[in-house]
């Protein structure tokens, strides 16, 4: 059985800096195996692939960058994350769920909280202490998104299958 597809929204040069930086700092390095992303489904089915890319190639083709900023901490119980909000990646997200119904997994069916993790299985208390500390400084900022892309999981770290910038006016 080939390995599901993971298709995510491409962060920006510097805030993929950003988030990679505090990730290096906060994530634990044992189980850090990957660049910080914006996970927009988790698993679409191998056999969708030829569909899914070429869905994607035309929504980026299609849209210019999607309005997107980070709008706050979130609290994922072992860890922490910023949360994003964008009307033009949920519209995205909801064109693609819809393309793909009856074939998706349930995490991919129910709600949809975009967000980039920066720190994941530890305990509780010691990512709220983070999220505290996160939380003094924090202001709302933009956040860029590039393109879209579609990374095929095998076990460890995900295996590049294509990616998409927004190219629409």
């Amino acid at each position: 059985m080939r390995a599901p597809l993971i298709v995510t929204a491409e962060l920006g040069a510097a805030d993929l800096a950003w988030f990679d930086g505090l990730r290096r700092r906060h994530f634990p390095p044992e189980r850090n195996q990957l660049s910080a992303h914006l996970t927009m489904l988790h698993a679409v089915p191998a056999m969708l692939e030829a569909e899914l890319k070429h869905r994607l190639a035309i929504l980026a083709a299609d849209r210019p960058r999607p309005r997107s900023a980070i709008a706050g901490l979130l609290d994922l119980g072992g860890g922490t994350a910023y949360r994003v909000v964008s009307d033009d990646l949920d519209a995205i997200r909801a064109e693609l769920t819809e393309a793909f119904r009856g074939s998706l997994t349930a995490q991919d069916t129910h709600g949809w909280r975009p967000h980039v993790t920066i720190q994941n299985k530890v305990a509780p208390r010691i990512a709220r202490a983070l999220q505290d500390h996160l939380e003094r400084d924090f202001v709302p900022r933009p956040l860029a998104i590039t393109g879209l892309a579609c990374h095929r999981y095998e076990g460890g770290p995900w295996r590049a299958a294509g990616v998409y910038p927004f190219r629409g006016r």
